[in-house]
């Protein structure tokens, strides 16, 4: 008789798959109860760890041009196209979906890291303006990176939630930490795999499982951290986080849509420029 080998997956930190600094993990079941993996159980520490690294990685991806990040953007979306099948089992043995829903469900996550990508070179044009002023100058505003930003990725769907929350953060400039859904956490898992494998820098995006109990009070309060997309929060851990936040003003944003460059403009900021008129 086969002995099965049991996952024990890790923790996505600065391009690397560190264990967590305590060592802990937890159980994961699948729908109908059956162990299924052994997630990592990310600390305080390794959260303060993902900041660090997200922190070197900012002014390298801010100040990348927007059309090398929708390139990259893109290859994320040809590397999960090919490993669709991983995505689609995982989907299957977590949440109990049939293969055409799941199938489904990953070619949209895939669609939506291009529609982002997409993005990239469009959205100060959007947001950006030539505002007028009485007096013999040019007045610009265009819109630029936060900076840090925390993503808590939501339940279901989980794989087309966690791209909706760190693909749109991602395209303007900024760099992400990815909460991983505890109930859900494979397909972050396996999203933190394809992007090792991309051309994306260490510490753009880094990944973290664990419990949001744990983690969300130290996302509010962690200063260095400038935003946090909390859609995957429940109000009661969310209010909680808006408290802690409130110390150093963190932006903190909850959507409904899924694809909307809302989700990208919420995590920047105007910059207004002053350029007096030639003669």
């Amino acid at each position: 008789m086969r002995i099965d080998v049991t996952k024990t997956y890790k923790l996505f930190i600065n391009g690397q798959f560190p264990r967590s600094e305590s060592g802990r993990v937890y159980e994961l079941k699948d729908f109908k109860g059956k162990f299924l993996a052994n997630p990592a159980l990310g600390s305080r520490k390794d959260l303060r760890d993902c900041v660090v690294s997200s922190r070197a990685a900012f002014p390298g991806w801010s100040s990348a041009t927007a059309y090398n990040r929708g390139q990259i953007l893109y290859r994320i979306a040809e590397i999960m196209e090919g490993r669709s099948e991983q995505f689609i089992s995982e989907l299957t043995s977590q949440e109990g979906l049939s293969a055409s829903a799941a199938k489904i469900e990953v070619q949209k996550a895939i669609d939506l890291w291009v529609w982002y990508a997409g993005w990239t070179d469009k959205i100060s044009a959007l947001s950006g303006s030539n505002n007028p002023v009485a007096a013999p100058f040019y007045n610009f505003s265009s819109s630029e990176a936060l900076g840090v930003v925390a993503v808590f990725a939501d339940g279901k769907p989980s794989l087309l939630s966690l791209v909706a929350g760190v693909a749109p953060v991602i395209t303007s400039g900024n760099v992400a930490i990815l909460v991983a859904n505890e109930k859900f956490p494979l397909s972050s898992v396996t999203l933190a795999e394809v992007l090792a494998t991309s051309d994306l820098p260490a510490g753009v995006i880094n990944v973290i499982t664990g419990k949001a109990e744990e983690l969300a009070p130290w996302v509010g309060s962690h200063m260095d951290i400038d935003g946090v997309d909390a859609t995957g929060l429940p109000k009661k851990l969310l209010k909680e986080l808006e408290i802690a936040g409130a110390e150093n003003l963190k932006r903190i944003h909850t959507f409904d849509s899924l694809k909307s460059p809302n989700r990208i403009l919420g995590f920047t900021e105007l910059k207004t420029v002053w350029h007096p008129i030639g003669i």
